[in-house]
């Protein structure tokens, strides 16, 4: 229904769409932080489960239902691209925190461990494409050992949260999770989880919406389905990780906006697993293109460089950027040029 509309309509259709995916997002941050507090959970973990799905719902449902209408590029563009423009968020947050190189002030070694876990369920699919086109049932193997693996990570990262076998070098320029006042954790937690869930369920709707505007634009134009679910659908349901990156940032909750991206990207791979299932023409990882790869390629080398500016933790690099953050924009600049005159 909503791709039979007017041009004109199906664009503010996507723009409303977009601006209530955002929106919600800012609440939910608040309401996260919030939550992570009164539970005892802390920022990383609020950060990277709690908050991670939740801004990621909008993409989830996009790829499914791209999955659905048979559109194997257009599913899993929308899921690794979205990965690779998150992890850029985090390189943008960084030229907003003067006093210190974000990945120095926010040392916490569950984001270390759910960046690791992050490379290594986006190494799955290059397996599975690299691997016999095997499918059961319509899906493959690979997407039930990547879920597996991912609840076997979301275990361990709890685990590393609550009981670290080593700690970061505490710096003047180290933030602390702390609660803040008025947040103290006897207070009752269910009054903000049910305001969460609300917004969570206004999220969903608004990525059925980008989902129908996309595929629209796909039919209409003769736009390559990777071009859209890279660059269009992809970024837009990622603005609420970025903005509740900015915002957690402008608030002093620095793992709270490291941890919600580099969770959110651990979270966006089961994006692969539900657009399988639901893909119903065999295994998608065999049903996509060399373009598709290419951004999955650069979600991994992006994590990576992540990853060591986490361990490096270079405390003031350029204006105070560091390194790790310009080398991920020019990695995502090269993907994005490549994209747009290969497609």
């Amino acid at each position: 229904m909503i791709a039979q509309l007017p041009l004109l309509w199906l664009l503010v259709a996507f723009f409303a769409a977009g601006a209530a995916v955002v929106f919600s997002s800012i609440r939910a941050t608040r309401l996260a932080d919030i939550i992570a507090d009164r539970t005892r959970m802390g920022e990383a973990m609020a950060g990277g489960i709690i908050l991670g799905a939740a801004t990621s719902l909008a993409g989830v449902v996009v790829s499914t239902d791209a999955a659905l209408g048979g559109d194997a590029s257009f599913a899993f563009s929308n899921a690794v691209g979205g990965i690779a423009a998150q992890t850029l968020f985090l390189a943008i947050a960084d030229t907003l925190h003067k006093n210190a190189n974000l990945e120095h002030a926010a040392a916490e070694p569950a984001n270390l461990f759910q960046a690791v876990m992050l490379i290594i369920l986006l190494s799955m699919p290059l397996t599975a494409i690299a691997g016999p086109d095997i499918a059961y049932f319509g899906v493959h193997p690979i997407s039930i050992v990547l879920f597996l693996t991912y609840l076997y990570g979301v275990k361990k990262s709890s685990n590393v949260a609550e009981d670290p076998m080593w700690t970061a070098v505490k710096t003047s320029d180290t933030r602390e999770d702390e609660p803040e006042d008025g947040d103290e954790p006897q207070k009752s937690a269910w009054k903000p989880i049910r305001a969460f869930i609300i917004l969570v369920a206004i999220m969903g709707a608004g990525g059925y919406v980008i989902s129908q505007v996309g595929g629209s634009l796909i039919d209409r134009f003769g736009l390559a389905s990777s071009l859209v679910g890279s660059l269009i659908t992809a970024v837009v349901t990622s603005l609420p990780e970025f903005v509740t990156t900015l915002v957690a940032v402008r608030r002093g909750a620095l793992q709270l906006a490291v941890g919600g991206i580099i969770g959110g990207n651990t979270f966006d791979t089961l994006f692969l697993v539900l657009s399988d299932i639901a893909y119903r023409d065999g295994s998608i990882y065999h049903a996509i293109g060399t373009t598709d790869l290419y951004w999955l390629s650069t979600g991994i080398l992006m994590t990576a460089v992540l990853l060591g500016g986490l361990i490096l933790r270079q405390r003031q690099g350029p204006g105070r950027i560091g390194v790790e953050s310009v080398a991920m924009m020019v990695i995502y600049g090269t993907a994005v040029v490549l994209q747009v005159r290969g497609g």
